[in-house]
């Protein structure tokens, strides 16, 4: 079957020749002689025209779905990916296959006009096959015009976990893509995840506006990967044992290494200490200068440093096969983050090991990182701001500095306070972060305490999520089988590699999952807490995440003893 521009249309060939086609390309172009979990389910779903979640963990050949597909379909691709720097790294991968993958090139604020509007006349005149760009550019009606007229075949959303408040790195301008892909016409939409529990599976497509969506989880064990816990009561103890577990690494010859530390002075602590033992390191944080992180991401890739010492801000896109180590000095945010972040440990399939050095204080920082509801007041008196600026001849909408000008407040809290209003559709923010009232926006007093309750809603699942980190940090049983259940995964048996595994305490289950009263993903309903659903099982314990407070874990023998829980559906 021809599509209108002449090329064979793969959507309406049969299946059989989607696959053929779909392996030759994968072999001939990208070298493939044989695929990795869930891959060509997800090509072949994508070519066959389908709204595709692929949730493969890190390391497992994401971009290869859409480089695949997209070559196959007859239309461009646009690829939506947070950073500029995962973008530019994409264009250069795909710049090597030019001549049969297509010109690929990117939309950003780092491009000067000219070669912004380059870009769109080539994704315009067919020139341009693969289009990376942010969400922000989307918000822009002329950017959405353009692309709209070159009728794109698929539509990527790359780190589509950012869609979704239950995502580990929730961003406000991703809720907008289910809008533009509808302007766009619905193209195919694939969007790509390394880690997501089934609620932001739910959530992604709902917010993407997803039709009859193909879901692909591969699996998310990645048993090359041994896990730890060191636990330590004593700070300095504690900060020491963060050295010495790097220079043992190291000094072993398994090495390089990430060590990843909740605040920017303490990534410079550590990374100077390691310094002052000899180790090629260097600090990376949000707080330094671009070229300084450029500098270090640079070194890092061409094995010039031992160890990087980050915050999260080290994160997406840092994708070195060969990391041997990743050392976290304190508990992350939630076991989103610290599978997403230890997962870029061992991508080359190798031996790796990931270790939390862990001290039970330490996890009051995180609680007081997931704390901060504002106060309505505050809402009120943004949201009203906000109201009135058209009355003011404020055409142009309200900024965080005229914010910052009329109520004395820091700009952070106040772009948190926008976001959480742009949620319950009480302003309308653009692409250059200015706030305008929304279309039948609630009175400032209504969408104030709207924004409250939502923040209050995100403050207690976060605040879960600290409790889970810790459960994971504390359990004597199988570490994996914690990690996977968190995601809705079952183990069979223990891991064989993690230290409790090692230790003898981790054991096999007593009764098989599916004899439990409530298996995993059941939907059940509390008396208390509402609606949620099933995420682990245990011969004594299940974990639930409920949709109005987060996770919360609850024993087998009280919840039916008591009825505590009620099947939903």
């Amino acid at each position: 079957m021809l599509s209108p521009s002449g090329r064979e249309n793969p959507a309406g060939a049969s299946a059989s020749v989607r696959t053929r086609r779909i392996r030759e390309f994968a072999r001939e172009v990208l070298g493939y002689t044989e695929f990795r979990p869930g891959q060509e389910r997800a090509m072949q779903a994508v070519v066959g025209g389908r709204d595709t979640l692929a949730v493969l963990p890190s390391g497992a050949g994401k971009t290869a779905i859409y480089q695949v597909a997209g070559q196959l379909l007859d239309g461009p691709v646009l690829v939506v990916s947070p950073l500029i720097a995962l973008q530019r790294d994409q264009v250069e991968r795909l710049t090597e296959l030019e001549g049969e993958a297509g010109r690929a090139a990117q939309l950003n604020s780092s491009l000067s006009a000219a070669d912004q509007r380059e870009a769109l006349a080539g994704v315009g005149d067919g020139t341009v096959r693969f289009l990376f760009l942010a969400p922000e550019q989307l918000a822009k009606p002329d950017v959405v015009d353009s692309i709209a007229a070159a009728r794109p075949a698929l539509f990527v959303v790359d780190e589509a976990h950012c869609v979704s408040a239950w995502g580990h790195d929730f961003r406000p301008d991703y809720l907008r893509l289910g809008g533009v892909i509808e302007q766009l016409g619905h193209p195919t939409v694939l969007a790509l995840t390394a880690t997501a529990a089934p609620p932001v599976r739910a959530e992604i497509v709902e917010q993407l506006r997803m039709r009859d969506a193909e879901i692909v989880v591969a699996g998310f064990d990645r048993p090359e990967i041994r896990l730890e816990v060191d636990h330590y009561a004593d700070a300095h103890a504690k900060e020491e044992a963060v050295l010495d577990r790097v220079l043992t690494e190291i000094g072993d010859g398994r090495g390089p290494g990430i060590v990843y530390s909740a605040t920017r002075k303490g990534t410079e602590q550590v990374a100077g200490q390691l310094a002052d033992r000899g180790l090629r390191t260097h600090a990376y944080h949000a707080g330094l200068r671009k070229s300084e992180r450029e500098a270090t991401q640079r070194a890092w890739m061409e094995d010039e440093l031992d160890v990087v010492v980050a915050t999260t801000a080290f994160g997406m896109g840092i994708d070195k096969p060969g990391t041997r180590f990743v050392i976290h000095s304190e508990p992350a945010d939630s076991v989103d983050s610290y599978y997403q972040e230890i997962g870029r440990a061992g991508r080359d399939g190798k031996p790796a090991l990931a270790v939390l050095v862990y001290r039970q204080e330490d996890l009051g920082l995180r609680r007081f990182f997931a704390a901060g509801t504002p106060a309505e007041e505050e809402l009120q008196q943004v949201a009203g701001l906000v109201a009135a600026a058209p009355a003011a001849g404020l055409e142009d909408g309200v900024d965080v500095k005229t914010l910052r000008e009329e109520t004395g407040r820091a700009a952070t809290p106040l772009a948190r306070d926008l976001n959480l209003l742009e949620r319950v559709s009480a302003v309308v923010l653009d692409e250059d972060g200015a706030a305008h009232p929304a279309d039948d926006a609630p009175a400032p007093g209504e969408a104030a305490a709207a924004a409250r309750e939502l923040a209050e809603h995100h403050e207690k699942v976060d605040q879960s999520r600290v409790e889970m980190m810790r459960g994971y940090a504390e359990i004597t049983e199988c570490r994996r089988r914690f990690l996977l259940g968190y995601f809705g995964e079952q183990l069979a048996e223990p891991c064989g590699n993690c230290d409790n595994c090692t230790a003898g305490t981790a054991y096999e289950p007593a009764a098989a999952d599916a004899d439990a009263p409530f298996p995993v993903e059941t939907s059940v309903e509390h008396s208390e807490w509402g609606p949620g659903i099933v995420m682990r099982v245990e011969d004594d314990r299940l974990t639930v995440l409920f949709d109005e407070v987060g996770y919360k874990t609850l024993a087998v023998a009280a919840v039916v003893e008591h009825d505590l829980l009620h099947r939903r559906g």
